[in-house]
C-alpha cells in the first residue's frame, strides 16, 4: 500500500512542484500571488467574513480590519459581512463611512451583509413577523450605503404549522421586506440555513411564493442539516435553490491529501452552480478546525482556483 503523506507534507510536496511548474498552490495564494486566468470568466472569489469568526471573537482581529486582511492577506477584493461583528453599528453613519472608506481605498468591494438575530421573518405570530421584518429595514439601509447588492437573511418559521403554512409565513415576511428593499435597489437574499430552509424544493417554492425578482436565495454548500437525523442531499439543494441565487456560498471545513473539500465535491457541486447559468461571486466559507482560519481560508481558495482553470474552456 502507498504510504500517505500528512498534511504539511503534502503542502511541502506541492509547493516544491509548484515552484518548477509556476502555478499557485494553497501555501502561495496571497494577495500578490498569482490569479486565476478564468476568473472573470466564469466567477470571482469572494470571502465571507465568518470564515474568520474565531479571530474576531476572540477580538484578535476587528471588523474595521475585515478589507485589509481580505485583500492583502488572500488577495480578494470581495468581501461578505455578518451583522454579529457591528451589530450596534448598522445606523452609526460615521462608522459605515469610515468602513467604506477602507474598502474603497484598497478597491475592495463590500458585497452582501448576513443578518441573523433579528427575529423571524415567518414567525408564526402576526405581530413578531411584522416586527421581524421591521428590525430588518436597518440593515437594508446600512448595506445600500456600504454598496452592497444584497442582504442575507433567514427563512425562520419556528417549526410552527404544515410544510405548506411555513412557506406562505415565510414568503410574507420575505415579500414585504423584498418590497422594502427594492426601493432602495437592493436583493434580499435566502441561506438554507438549517430547519425547512435547508430543503431545498422547500426554499423554492418560498421564492415561487413571493414572486419578486429581488428575492433570491444564496446556496449554502453545507448547511443541509434539517433536523438532527434528517440531513437533505446538498447537491440536489444546491441545484433547486441556483434558479433564484444572486450569491453561492462555498463552506469548507477540512481537506484530503490532495487538496479537495472533505465533505463536498467542489467539482461536482460547481458543475451544478455553473450549468444553472451562475456566473456571478463565490464566497469562501471555512468553517474547520483541524486547520487555522488562514490556512483553511487559503485552500479553500486555491481548490476554487483550481476549479476554475480545469472549468474554463468548458463554460467559456
Amino acid at each position: 500500500m502507498k504510504p500517505t503523506m500528512d498534511r504539511r507534507q503534502f503542502l511541502n510536496q506541492t509547493v516544491a512542484w509548484a515552484a518548477l511548474a509556476g502555478v499557485a498552490t494553497p501555501g502561495t495564494l496571497l494577495a500578490d500571488g498569482p490569479a486565476p486566468k478564468a476568473e472573470s470568466k466564469l466567477f470571482r472569489i469572494s470571502l465571507a467574513e465568518w470564515s474568520l469568526h474565531k479571530a474576531l471573537f476572540a477580538k484578535q482581529m476587528d471588523h474595521m480590519d475585515f478589507p485589509r486582511v481580505a485583500k492583502l492577506d488572500f488577495g480578494i477584493h470581495g468581501i461578505e459581512l455578518v451583522n454579529q461583528f457591528f451589530k450596534d453599528k448598522a445606523q452609526d453613519r460615521k462608522y459605515l463611512a469610515a468602513f467604506k472608506q477602507r474598502a474603497n481605498d484598497l478597491n475592495v468591494r463590500c458585497l452582501l451583509i448576513m443578518i441573523d438575530g433579528e427575529g423571524a421573518l415567518g414567525d408564526p405570530d402576526a405581530k413578531k413577523r411584522t416586527q421581524a421584518v421591521e428590525n430588518h429595514y436597518r440593515w437594508v439601509e446600512a448595506a445600500q450605503f456600504l454598496g452592497c447588492h444584497s442582504i442575507r437573511v433567514n427563512a425562520e418559521t419556528n417549526s410552527a404549522g404544515s410544510f405548506e403554512e411555513q412557506q406562505k409565513r415565510a414568503a410574507d415576511g420575505l415579500r414585504r421586506l423584498s418590497e422594502f428593499a427594492g426601493k432602495r435597489g437592493l436583493n434580499v437574499i435566502v441561506e438554507n440555513h438549517g430547519h425547512l430552509s435547508s430543503n431545498g424544493a422547500w426554499l423554492a417554492g418560498v421564492m415561487r411564493e413571493v414572486g419578486l425578482p429581488n428575492c433570491g436565495t444564496l446556496p449554502d454548500f453545507g448547511n443541509f442539516n434539517i433536523s438532527p437525523t434528517e440531513v437533505y442531499d446538498r447537491y440536489r439543494g444546491v441545484q433547486e435553490m441556483m434558479p433564484y441565487a444572486k450569491a453561492v456560498s462555498a463552506k469548507s471545513n477540512d481537506f484530503d491529501e490532495l487538496g479537495n473539500e472533505s465533505h463536498t465535491d467542489y467539482r461536482r457541486m460547481m458543475r451544478v452552480v455553473l450549468e444553472a447559468g451562475y456566473r456571478g461571486w463565490v464566497g469562501i466559507e471555512y468553517e474547520g478546525d483541524k486547520l487555522s482560519e488562514n490556512e483553511g481560508i487559503l485552500h479553500t481558495k486555491w481548490l476554487l482556483e483550481q476549479i476554475q482553470s480545469e472549468f474554463a474552456s468548458q463554460y467559456a
